[in-house]
């Protein structure tokens, strides 16, 4: 959280207390050390400069974000901005849509140690919350600050997408026909739809059905257009897909968001120059867009992939140093703000490195990525099951990739990465206890998978043999302990 003005006083600590006491960007979850700063930053300022919808809510964001960078007076602006945008977009609801702003303009005030100014604004909020609310003083959960926050956890990182989901639908609850909402609970569940291992993952047909309920009220909607074409092409509706993909861009052919999921469409379908056309022309309006650089890696990738299956005893056309080098530039761009969020870009990045044989640069990829903290599971799960088969087939460290897979299969979270990295664990255990019955680390390896399966007697089984091989090994030991407890 940023620091407060450093003058420290009990009225600025009376004051404190009624600011956590606001719903607004200050007081929601994503802190500086969970989200990649500069990349939202970049992100909030193509919204506002592309004249994309919802331009205040972007404008509040991105006070929370030069705040954090120190930048009080930016933070101000936009406030300001915010503000006109406001009065010029929602004059009959302008009470209701101003908390969230006022709530920023006062935490700002508060961190410049302009406290009169911050009392000034919960000033404000009290007089606008009391009618709407007979909860908190300061702020009123009414659907205008579920709603924005929900797309400020959206923008945040998929850490925040369930709590997004659920602000939406908070929202709707109370103003089931806003297409606002809609499209928010819509996108929340388009984003947790593409993690394996999430319960939205297992029904892809729930944001379809929000898609088509926003273009019921807004025909119009180019965006809820073209998520819902990628839904629908999932799905195999290839032919009405195709139809929305070419009446968004119809409606709308400098529309960034649209342009960046229509080449993803195109790619997917097989269209690879297509999408590569798109993303080229999107990237002159977003130069800073991860998500446009990781789209032209996997197309160049897709090139590469089709070129080798063509001529596959060709060792030419498998290493085509052309292809190879956009593709690490794309990847290695599309990472570069988004160190802790963009993850499989960094993991893909790894990958055409192990391909052009730059195994050094793949493994100090790994290394950094398995040490972060705090990141979605599945997202470390992928990581343990990429790095742990580098181990296993590059640098045939049989230790190294075991201690990875685990790692990823402990993480108790269902995904397909979690599956695999089981898989491989099943795999070399097996084929290690066909050539030594006595292989202690093998035999310790299936003993934590019968644990894991609840199979305790096999388990304890299995952790006695590997004792008896490799005598006084502690984490067998204190697995046994644990057993027995259990048992």
């Amino acid at each position: 959280m940023v620091k407060a003005h450093s003058k420290s006083n009990a009225p600025g600590d009376l004051l404190k207390e009624k600011l956590d006491q606001l719903q607004c960007h200050f007081t929601w979850r994503p802190q500086k050390e969970t989200i990649d700063l500069e990349d939202l930053m970049y992100r909030l300022q193509d919204s506002i400069d592309m004249n994309m919808k919802y331009k205040d809510q972007s404008n509040n964001h991105l006070v929370f974000v030069n705040c954090l960078q120190g930048g009080c007076q930016e933070a101000i602006q936009n406030l300001k901005e915010a503000e006109k945008i406001l009065r010029q977009n929602h004059k009959d609801e302008l009470e209701r849509r101003s908390i969230i702003t006022y709530g920023n303009f006062a935490w700002v005030h508060y961190h410049m140690g302009q406290l009169t100014e911050a009392q000034s604004y919960l000033d404000k909020l009290e007089m606008i919350c009391k009618p709407l609310s007979d909860g908190p003083r300061y702020t009123a959960m009414i659907p205008e600050v579920y709603g924005e926050k929900g797309w400020s956890l959206l923008g945040s990182g998929g850490e925040y997408y369930e709590e997004a989901k659920e602000c939406f639908a908070k929202a709707l609850e109370q103003d089931p026909d806003n297409t606002e909402w809609i499209m928010g609970y819509a996108t929340a569940l388009f984003r947790l739809e593409m993690f394996s291992g999430t319960p939205e993952s297992r029904d892809q047909s729930q944001s379809v059905k929000y898609f088509r309920r926003v273009l019921e009220l807004d025909p119009d909607d180019a965006v809820a257009m073209v998520l819902l074409a990628i839904k629908l092409q999932r799905l195999g509706q290839n032919e009405e897909a195709n139809e929305l993909v070419e009446q968004a861009l119809q409606k709308t052919s400098d529309l960034p968001y649209v342009l960046r999921y229509a080449a993803k469409y195109y790619r997917q379908r097989g269209s690879v120059e297509k999408a590569i056309e798109l993303l080229k022309q999107t990237l002159e309006l977003t130069p800073h867009s991860g998500f446009l650089h990781h789209q032209l890696g996997l197309c160049y990738r897709s090139k590469l992939k089709y070129i080798g299956s063509r001529y596959p005893r060709n060792p030419e056309f498998q290493q085509n140093p052309v292809l190879i080098n956009l593709c690490k530039y794309h990847f290695e761009k599309a990472f570069v703000h988004r160190p802790r969020s963009f993850i499989r870009a960094q993991l893909d990045f790894a990958d055409i490195c192990i391909t052009s044989g730059e195994y050094s640069r793949a493994e100090e990829t790994y290394r950094r990525l398995v040490e972060l903290v705090d990141i979605r599971p599945e997202n470390m799960q992928s990581i343990c099951l990429e790095a742990g088969l580098f181990e296993l087939h590059q640098k045939r460290s049989e230790t190294n990739a075991v201690r990875l897979f685990l790692k990823g299969v402990k993480i108790e979270y269902n995904s397909r990465e979690r599956g695999k990295c089981r898989m491989n664990l099943e795999k070399w255990a097996d084929r290690k206890l066909s050539v030594n019955a006595q292989d202690s680390e093998a035999l310790g390896v299936r003993a934590f998978l019968y644990q894991l399966d609840g199979k305790m007697g096999r388990a304890t089984e299995y952790f006695e043999k590997a004792l008896e091989f490799d005598p006084g090994n502690e984490e067998y030991l204190q697995a046994l302990c644990n057993l027995s407890l259990n048992l």
